[in-house]
C-alpha cells in the first residue's frame, strides 16, 4: 500500500502539469465587419498548448484579401496550414470550419488572424479619430 501511495504522489503532479500545457484554443473571432478595418498588411499571432501561428493579413477595400502563414508550430495538424487561410478569405470570417484532426491548429490560425484584425481595427480608429 505504501508503494502504491508513492507511485500516485509521484505520478499525479507530473500528469497534471503535462495536461495543463495541452489546452485547446477557443476561437475568439467571427464574421468580419470590413467597415471597421484599415487597409494594409497586419501581423498577428496566437499560441495555445503546443501550437503557435504567426500570420500576415492583407486588408484591401475593407476586405481580407490574403492570409500568409509565416510560422506554424504544431505538434500535429499541419494539414490545417494550407486550408484555414483560404477559408478565412473566402468566408470573410475568423470563425470557419476547422480541419478534422487539426482542430487546435485550425483554431490557433483563426485566432492569429483575429489578432491581426484587432491591429487593423485600432489603426482604423486612429485614422477616423474614433
Amino acid at each position: 500500500m505504501k508503494r502504491l501511495r508513492v507511485i500516485f504522489t509521484g505520478i499525479l503532479p507530473v500528469l497534471s502539469l503535462s495536461l495543463t500545457g495541452c489546452r485547446s484554443a477557443v476561437v475568439t473571432g467571427g464574421p468580419v465587419d470590413g467597415s471597421r478595418l484599415a487597409d494594409g498588411v497586419f501581423r498577428g499571432e496566437c499560441k495555445a498548448g503546443p501550437n503557435k501561428a504567426v500570420v500576415e493579413v492583407t486588408i484591401r477595400d475593407q476586405n481580407i484579401t490574403q492570409v500568409n502563414l509565416l510560422q506554424s508550430d504544431a505538434w500535429k495538424g499541419h494539414k490545417a496550414d494550407a486550408v484555414i487561410p483560404g477559408r478565412i478569405v473566402e468566408k470573410q470570417s475568423t470563425a470557419v470550419d476547422a480541419v478534422s484532426g487539426a482542430t487546435n491548429t485550425s483554431n490557433v490560425i483563426m485566432n492569429a488572424v483575429e489578432a491581426a484584425l484587432v491591429v487593423s481595427r485600432e489603426q482604423a480608429g486612429k485614422d477616423t479619430g474614433k
